[in-house]
């Protein structure tokens, strides 16, 4: 049996998972267009209202992102990239994170200096035959409007996120809850204006341009950690990937192995892992339970890519045992991926 490369093409769950989310997004892009263009025209000058649209503007980088970044991992490996085009998914996700950082950092400081000069945003009337109409009013009604979209889309993609293994489909959908809880809050400045409480429009700006930087924050931390090899984790980029136990322990199960450690690098979709085993004896065992063994790991899941299994004397001095206290009190996959790293490499 020849040797290859895991799984190049997404199992039919998955491929179509991938198809529901290209969808979502188009269609998250076209509502945020649409959202746009309504606060736009309602704005004025209210603070809160002006955060509202740089953060709706905002939430068009993620979708953009994901989909840029799935039109690059369908091309397979070639001679000058043979690890293929996944981590592009990583590289959209550190774009994302880093004009989310950018933008709710001059939101911050506007808005700041707004709240500090005391700048107290006029809010207009409009005639409606031949009625005056507070302008405020038809704020709170597209704020309230704007809401829905925000709410169905998020849980949408949430679903379909562990499916994909896809942390970028994920950092959307958390962005589509920034997106909604920051309209609530506009709501409240914009309220706050009507009852001549003027500082609360910039408040409530504030409160927005702060959940936009704790979004880039969380999501410049979590993509920098992909691309520095750090460990696989599972898509809310929390939790260590249950894998690198199971592969572990799937090395183990085989007669033939004294000792076995891995480590798993995410590579977007997918996942990259580095097997070392250590044989019964010191004999090399036979070519075809070597391949064997691997491709029962690469059965585990479809997300292994690809897996390099290699026969050594004995482990890499990186592999041995460095469990800590908290370590054996953690589950199995956990303690698999305690067992070779170590607090001080994530911090």
């Amino acid at each position: 049996m020849s040797a290859r490369f895991g799984h190049t093409q997404l199992p039919e769950e998955q491929a179509r998972a991938l198809r529901r989310a290209v969808r979502l997004e188009r269609v998250s892009i076209g509502m945020t267009l649409m959202t746009m263009t309504l606060v736009l025209l309602v704005a004025g000058s209210s603070q809160a209202m002006k955060a509202a649209w740089i953060e709706d503007s905002l939430a068009l980088l993620p979708p953009l992102a994901f989909l840029v970044a799935v039109r690059f991992i369908r091309r397979r490996p070639t001679p000058r990239r043979p690890y293929g085009w996944h981590r592009s998914i990583g590289v959209a996700h550190l774009v994302s994170a880093v004009a989310l950082l950018t933008m709710g950092g001059y939101l911050l400081i506007d808005s700041g200096i707004g709240l500090a000069r005391g700048e107290r945003p006029p809010i207009g009337v409009l005639e409606v035959g031949g009625l005056l109409l507070w302008q405020g009013w038809l704020m709170l009604a597209v704020m309230v409007l704007v809401i829905i979209p925000p709410v169905v889309l998020g849980r949408l993609k949430l679903r379909l996120a562990p499916l994909l293994h896809d942390k970028v489909l994920y950092a959307d959908a958390q962005m589509n809850k920034a997106d909604w809880t920051s309209s609530l809050a506009t709501i409240v400045g914009v309220a706050g204006i009507g009852v001549g409480l003027w500082w609360m429009d910039a408040a409530a700006a504030i409160a927005v341009s702060l959940s936009i930087l704790r979004d880039g924050w969380t999501n410049l931390r979590d993509s920098l950690r992909d691309l520095m090899d750090s460990r696989a984790t599972q898509y809310d980029g929390e939790d260590p990937d249950p894998l690198v136990g199971e592969v572990r322990a799937t090395l183990l199960a085989a007669d033939w192995v004294a000792e076995a450690d891995c480590r798993i690098r995410d590579q977007g979709h997918v996942l990259h892992v580095e097997a070392f085993v250590v044989p019964e004896d010191a004999s090399l065992p036979p070519l075809e339970r070597v391949t064997e063994l691997r491709e029962r790991c690469i059965g585990l899941d479809w997300r292994i890519q690809d897996l390099v299994l290699s026969v050594v004397e004995a482990l890499p001095e990186e592999l041995l045992p460095q469990l800590s206290t908290q370590a054996r009190s953690l589950g199995p996959a956990d303690a698999a991926y305690t067992h070779h790293h170590s607090p001080q490499e994530d911090s």
